[in-house]
């Protein structure tokens, strides 16, 4: 039986757990509080900062694992490439996990190694670097901490008066040991989408059909599949997501992130090497598989037959309300009286307000509008806590 050492334990790591035992593996959950949301469907847990370069090693002394799967940004990363070494399988690798937790490395690597389109960007580490890097970008302007995760620290600037109180808020909003922030030029887009995309040991790469969705304060709110773009845009996006892969090396699945201009240019924006938060709308029965079961299939080596639309689906956070270290009430009455319906509680021990405590799914046949699927998740997701989920963070 293959054992796998998952290092973060949130609502993905959770989904990937329960794909995982249904394949007969044994998983330790590891986070940095305890009965996170994946340790309560894995078969061991371990509490610890994986930050913590000698407790994450001393965790993986005592398990012994045959593969390591990271599923957050804060990790000592340099650790993986010992593992690595020692032939523990890290995933998607060790290469691709150290250039993905920071944005310094993985922008460079898209934009001045691989020459895919960006937005204009520059990096500070002071306030005074961060003036000069904004006024020479222009305004507005996007701000975001070089390692973070959910829209942490992330702010759009409008004027001068704003970079100081943009600058601090990211250097709050950083994880890990990396104080600096990334200043973006702004991208009058269309939309934002997400190319799930499939690299295998042995076998192509594949790719899901588009998701779209959309974001508040740099943190999903809904996701809905197909997002209906050209054959000429899926192409560009196809392109970039293998171009990116292929550099980082290694086999799992990842969530490359798009904008899409109102020219029709597609831009590449940002890359997880792990499931994505707008994938979570798979779970809803979009695909035959969900990215969680290409995640697992892809680590472990399995064959993918093939990744096919079924029905057209989407997502819609369900956020919390209040703060509380207590269980929450869910009403799951009123969104289940709907059919085709589904909803996920993701079992996070506290509650802060704005925070992401489960999704509703909804989903209609393969040509179903989407924009009707859109808006019953969305109002049904607010019946679950109250909370609509377009609030304010």
């Amino acid at each position: 039986m293959k054992k796998i050492l998952l290092l973060g334990s949130g609502e993905l790591g959770k989904e990937f757990v329960i794909a995982a035992k249904r394949a007969g593996v044994y998983v330790v959950a590891c986070d940095r509080y305890d009965n996170a949301p994946a340790m309560q469907v894995a078969d061991e847990r371990e509490v610890f900062s994986m930050l913590d370069g000698d407790a994450l090693e001393a965790a993986v002394r005592k398990h012994r694992p045959d593969i390591i799967v990271p599923e957050i940004e804060a990790i000592r990363t340099e650790k993986l490439f010992q593992f690595e070494q020692e032939g523990i399988q890290v995933v998607p690798s060790a290469r691709a996990v150290n250039f993905t937790m920071n944005r310094r490395a993985i922008r460079d690597l898209a934009s001045k190694e691989l020459g895919l389109r960006t937005a204009k960007y520059f990096y500070a580490k002071t306030l005074e670097e961060f003036k000069t890097a904004a006024h020479a970008i222009g305004f507005p302007c996007v701000v975001k901490p070089l390692m973070s995760s959910s829209g942490h620290g992330q702010s759009y600037v409008h004027s001068p008066q704003e970079l100081e109180k943009a600058f601090e808020e990211a250097m709050e909003g950083s994880r890990g040991d990396v104080k600096e922030v990334i200043i973006e030029e702004f991208i009058d887009f269309d939309s934002e989408f997400t190319l799930l995309t499939v690299t295998q040991k042995d076998g192509p790469t594949l790719f899901c059909p588009p998701i779209g969705h959309v974001q508040k304060g740099g943190d999903y709110r809904e996701s809905w599949q197909p997002y209906h773009i050209s054959e000429e845009a899926l192409a560009q996006a196809q392109h970039m997501a293998d171009t990116v892969t292929k550099a980082l090396t290694g086999a799992g699945i990842w969530g490359v992130e798009f904008f899409l201009t109102k020219q029709g240019e597609v831009i590449f924006s940002e890359l997880s090497p792990r499931p994505h938060d707008t994938g979570m709308v798979t779970l809803g029965h979009t695909t035959n598989l969900s990215e969680f079961e290409l995640h697992l299939r892809a680590v472990l080596g399995l064959p993918i037959a093939g990744i096919h639309l079924e029905h057209a689906g989407c997502s819609a956070v369900i956020l919390s309300g209040q703060e509380s270290d207590q269980p929450l009430d869910y009403n799951l009455t009123e969104a289940l009286r709907e059919d085709r319906t589904r909803i996920r509680i993701f079992g996070k021990p506290e509650a802060h307000y704005g925070r992401r405590m489960g999704v509703v799914l909804c989903y209609g046949d393969v040509d179903a509008d989407t924009t009707q699927l859109r808006e019953k998740a969305k109002r049904l997701a607010k019946t679950v806590l109250g909370t609509d989920p377009y609030a304010e963070k």
